[in-house]
C-alpha cells in the first residue's frame, strides 16, 4: 500500500504525516522545497498541474511513485481518524492505523470492489450499528481507496470531483464500498490552500448545475440545508438497490 496526500501552500499546516508517518506530501516544483525543509515525504507534480484537485488526483493515479495496484488518496489536514465499536469512539494512529486500512483492502478485494471510503462524517448520530458498510452512497474525497481502478476523475468538476467519480463508479461497476464505522476529523475549514485558493459561492453554483446536466435532477439533488452555507452540497441516489 502507498499513501498520497495531494497539497498547496500547506506546508506550514499539514496534519496528517502526524498519523500516517508513511504518508507522501504530492506538491508541486515550486514549492516543493518548502516541504522537505520540514522533513516531509514529498512526491513533485508539474507546476502546470495546479488549479484543478480532479487533475491533481489524476496525476497521481498515473505517476504516483511507485503507487502500483493499491493506494489511498487522503487529504493534508487530517486531525484524527477514528471508528465506532460497542458505542465507543477509537483514534488510530501509526502502526494500528496501517493495519486497520490494510483489512479494508482485504474487504474490498474480496467483494471484488476497486473503490472505497469512509464515513464523510464523524459524529456518532451519522453511524448506524446495524449499516456498517455502504455499497451505493457518496464517497468523499477526503479518503480514497483504489485497486487496479481503471477510471480518473472528470476535470470538469474542480469542486464536485468527488460526487462525480463516485457515480462513475456506480456506473461502471454497480458497487463502491463506503465503511461508515470510520471517519476523520480534519482542518478544512480554516486552513488556507488546497481547493480554498479557488473555491468561491458562485463556482459552487456553476458545479452544482454541471453535476445535474450530467446525471439528472434525479440522481443528483440540492441538500437544501446546505444553500445557507458556504458549499454546496449534493444529494446522490443512484438508481441501483441496495444501501
Amino acid at each position: 500500500m502507498k499513501f498520497f496526500a495531494p497539497s498547496y501552500k500547506r506546508a506550514e499546516g499539514v496534519l496528517t504525516h502526524k498519523i500516517l508517518p508513511e504518508l507522501v506530501y504530492c506538491v508541486h516544483e515550486f514549492e516543493a522545497e518548502t516541504y522537505r525543509n520540514k522533513g516531509y515525504k514529498v512526491q513533485v507534480i508539474p507546476d502546470e498541474e495546479q488549479g484543478n484537485i480532479a487533475r491533481v488526483r489524476n496525476w497521481i493515479k498515473k505517476h504516483g511513485e511507485n503507487c502500483g495496484e493499491k493506494f489511498v488518496i487522503i487529504d493534508d489536514d487530517v486531525k484524527k481518524f477514528t471508528y465506532w465499536n460497542d458505542r465507543k469512539q477509537h483514534s488510530l494512529v501509526g502502526d494500528r492505523l496501517v493495519e486497520h486500512i490494510e483489512s479494508m483492502f482485504c474487504l474490498a478485494e474480496s467483494w471484488g470492489i476497486k473503490f472505497f471510503g469512509v464515513n464523510p462524517a464523524i459524529d456518532k448520530g451519522s453511524y448506524r450499528e446495524y449499516t456498517p458498510f455502504s455499497l451505493t452512497s457518496y464517497i468523499s474525497g477526503s479518503f480514497n481507496g483504489f485497486i487496479d481502478c481503471p477510471l480518473y476523475f472528470d476535470e470538469t468538476f474542480p469542486l464536485k470531483e468527488d460526487y462525480d467519480f463516485t457515480l462513475q463508479m456506480l456506473q461502471k461497476f454497480r458497487k463502491v464500498l463506503r465503511f461508515n464505522a470510520y471517519g476523520m476529523s480534519k482542518n478544512d475549514h480554516g486552513n488556507l490552500g488546497g481547493c480554498a485558493n479557488y473555491r468561491t459561492y458562485v463556482k459552487e453554483k456553476e458545479q452544482m448545475a454541471l453535476l445535474q446536466k450530467k446525471w439528472g435532477t434525479k440522481i443528483v439533488k440540492m441538500d437544501q440545508a446546505s444553500v445557507k452555507k458556504f458549499d454546496i452540497n449534493p444529494i446522490i441516489k443512484a438508481p441501483i438497490k441496495g444501501v
